[in-house]
């Protein structure tokens, strides 16, 4: 009795699957894994993002829609009237990321300027992908106002970029001529392979 049992289980199990089916299943779920990191990549890469400056005393922030490998990046941050004459520093937090992946560490630098103006400058390397940063006010009572008070609010993408397998940006000067490098090359390769592993798993 117990081997009719046993015997009835296996060909349940063997109706309606097949090591077709399966990795047939498989395959499509893993292209579509693939579409779908290639799509969310290339929807964020290039797009600059700048904190709300409502109730900080901040009239405006100046700077460039990219930066340029090499050369200057500079910023101005207007104060209000009210606001300017209550102010003894305004620090810049940047951080610079490259094409590699890396981001560097933070460096705060003391802005030139006073009253309403105050004004800083960088000059981003030759990779650069995007630069984040904060501003930072300092005022006379002691107090130190963060915009924002977490993280980066501004991040500005360079004029040629590299991220997430995609290049981008107006100038191509960074592009590397490695074909691994072109941007919608990764995705194919990715499918391309995972076909030939599951004609592999078929026909063992």
């Amino acid at each position: 009795m117990t081997s009719g049992i046993l015997r009835h289980s296996v060909s349940h199990i063997d109706e309606g699957w097949s090591p077709r089916s399966s990795v047939r299943t498989v395959l499509l779920a893993l292209i579509l894994f693939v579409s779908m990191s290639s799509v969310t990549a290339s929807s964020e890469g290039g797009v600059n993002e700048e904190a709300p400056l409502e109730g900080t005393g901040v009239e405006s922030v100046l700077y460039p829609s990219a930066a340029s490998a090499g050369e200057i990046f500079e910023v101005s941050v207007w104060l209000n009237g009210e606001s300017g004459g209550n102010v003894t520093t305004v620090k810049w937090v940047t951080q610079v990321c490259i094409n590699s992946g890396i981001c560097h560490p933070p460096e705060t630098h003391t802005m030139n300027g006073e009253g309403d103006i105050w004004e800083g400058a960088i000059v981003p390397e030759e990779t650069v992908t995007y630069v984040n940063w904060k501003i930072e006010i300092q005022w006379e009572d002691g107090n130190t106002t963060s915009i924002p008070k977490n993280g980066f609010g501004w991040k500005v993408w360079s004029d040629c970029w590299y991220d997430n397998g995609s290049w981008g940006g107006e100038s191509t000067e960074c592009q590397e001529g490695d074909s691994s490098s072109i941007p919608g090359f990764a995705t194919p390769l990715a499918i391309a392979s995972i076909s030939m592993a599951a004609l592999m798993v078929w026909r063992e």
